[in-house]
């Protein structure tokens, strides 16, 4: 029985295709999250030419606030969920950025485990996009709509979304077990 060879202009390949991949992801999740803290669900204050005051008492819910040009209407309504989806999408934004300054930076990435630590990390940030998205259709989702799916829908969502998540942790524990099970045994 012989023990097969290891291409190592494969694994070139496979490091500048995946190096590729996570770069024009990040960047795509970068601009979305950008977008969306700029222009958040449910929009921002709009003002006219003419107004002269910015900011304005408004009755909310049985809430007087203030709310000024440019800030978020559904962070005055929904607070603690706008809070929520803020924090998701912050984290997700610098996540993105800082993969992107990894790949940039001239850092040598030619192993596996430095692969792996950037999938790590972008599945941070596909985690946090999740949430962000769960957070922000929760904000701008009626009750009545919210309410009507069997069980909560947020939570159902959530749950998937931790499974799929584990599910694919597990096979990379286990992988990287078996392979180090290999090379300690050969």
């Amino acid at each position: 029985m012989s023990i097969p060879q290891k291409n190592p202009s494969k694994d070139i390949e496979w490091l500048k295709d995946m190096k590729s991949s996570i770069s024009l992801t990040a960047s795509l999740i970068a601009t979305l999250t950008f977008s969306l803290a700029t222009n958040p669900p449910g929009g921002v204050v709009q003002a006219s030419v003419g107004d002269s005051n910015e900011c304005g008492k408004i009755l909310i819910s049985t809430i007087n606030t203030t709310i000024c040009v440019g800030e978020a209407i559904l962070a005055t309504r929904s607070h603690d969920k706008y809070l929520a989806f803020l924090i998701c999408n912050t984290i997700c934004f610098i996540a993105s950025l800082s993969v992107i300054l990894v790949l940039v930076s001239g850092i040598p990435i030619d192993n596996k485990f430095s692969m792996w630590l950037l999938s790590m990390g972008m599945s941070i940030i596909l985690s946090s996009l999740a949430l962000t998205y769960l957070f922000a259709a929760n904000m701008v989702t009626p009750n009545s709509i919210w309410n009507s799916l069997s069980g909560n829908g947020f939570g159902i969502s959530l749950f998937v979304w931790i499974a799929v998540v584990l599910t694919v942790y597990i096979i990379l524990v286990v992988c990287a077990c078996v392979k180090c099970c290999r090379k300690c045994g050969s």
